[in-house]
């Protein structure tokens, strides 16, 4: 009961950040800087701080992107940036089928912006979600596979989201090659960005 109260209030909220996705700048984007932590910790907030944490590496591997930074690609048979890009996309998509109930179909013809901006409010969806989930919800978080069977969240922490986290590194490596680094005001450590 007290899950579907929770996906009641945060279903309204997750379809008003995917109608706003084209008209948002990306100072209006989250995960500029990752939210203040939970005062005490808990199997819901421990999981949040994880997509905070992906959030705010997407964040800043993208910030910026030029176009010959999203078509980069080390070798022919590797994925480009942009390509990384749409797995990100689908794998978040995942997670916040499994946690919010939303399903979110991928339209390929959409741009880079409208990608990233979907990607962060992805990730800011789950995060919320889960900051305030006990742990008898996290039953109800599962991986659904295409044949049918289903998997604990559990292997979306191993799974989805640390190779989403895996890909953040990719780009932040690709884009130096590119020569256009990473912001080094951002700080990973403390998830905020330096005057």
């Amino acid at each position: 009961m007290y899950c579907r109260f929770k996906l009641l209030f945060v279903l309204p909220i997750f379809t008003l950040f995917n109608m706003s996705i084209l008209s948002q700048s990306n100072d209006s984007l989250p995960y500029r800087e990752i939210p203040n932590h939970p005062e005490n910790f808990s199997a819901g907030g421990v999981a949040a701080r994880i997509m905070d944490g992906l959030g705010f590496r997407f964040y800043w591997a993208t910030d910026g992107l030029r176009n010959e930074d999203l078509i980069y690609k080390p070798s022919g048979d590797s994925r480009s940036v942009d390509e990384t890009i749409d797995h990100i996309l689908s794998m978040t998509n995942m997670v916040v089928f499994s946690v919010c109930k939303i399903k979110n179909e991928r339209n390929v013809e959409s741009t880079f912006e409208e990608k990233r901006a979907q990607i962060l409010n992805n990730i800011k969806s789950v995060s919320d979600v889960l900051l305030t989930s006990s742990s008898e919800d996290f039953e109800n978080y599962n991986i659904v596979l295409r044949n049918g069977d289903t998997l604990p969240f559990w292997y979306f922490i191993n799974g989805q989201i640390s190779d989403c986290i895996w890909h953040c590194g990719q780009i932040s490596s690709f884009r130096r090659i590119t020569g256009n680094p990473l912001n080094a005001n951002a700080s990973m450590f403390k998830g905020e960005v330096r005057d």
